[in-house]
């Protein structure tokens, strides 16, 4: 017996901003289909440096409505691939070197689609969702960043 794919499950699966600490095995699970051939994830980390100067820790703070943003750049990414199912999940609060900042994961009937659509909330979420980035730096020097 073959399974027909549920069209009536809407493929945004999991969205969020979030000051808890993020979960792979959550958003993995979220995009998870009998459908799909290919799941792509991103995970965004703290790394230790920007522009060649240390730093130590960030600080993510998001607007009232990020969320809703986060929501229309999924919608535009469903609209425009073959998407099965998709999450993404945004920290804010205080982040240490290594923690996860961003999670993204979209599952499509094919593996080239799911590397192509899972890219694109990742890079316009920076510039379409209202969150923004306080870095510090080891020398205590601080920046902030516009949309993350």
């Amino acid at each position: 017996m073959t399974s027909v794919p549920d069209t009536s499950v809407h493929p945004i699966r999991l969205l969020g901003v979030r000051d808890t600490p993020l979960r792979l095995d959550e958003v993995y699970a979220a995009v998870g289909d009998a459908a799909a051939g290919g799941t792509a994830l991103f995970v965004g980390t703290v790394r230790d440096h920007d522009g060649g100067r240390p730093v130590t820790t960030l600080e993510y703070s998001a607007h009232p409505d990020a969320e809703s943003g986060l929501r229309r750049v999924a919608e535009k990414v469903a609209a425009d691939f073959p998407v099965r199912a998709l999450a993404a999940v945004h920290r804010t609060g205080r982040l240490a070197v290594g923690d996860i900042a961003l999670i993204a994961a979209v599952s499509c009937p094919h593996r080239a689609e799911a590397f192509a659509a899972c890219g694109r909330p990742v890079e316009d979420l920076k510039h379409d969702v209202p969150i923004w980035k306080h870095q510090i730096f080891a020398d205590g020097d601080e920046e902030w960043v516009g949309a993350c």
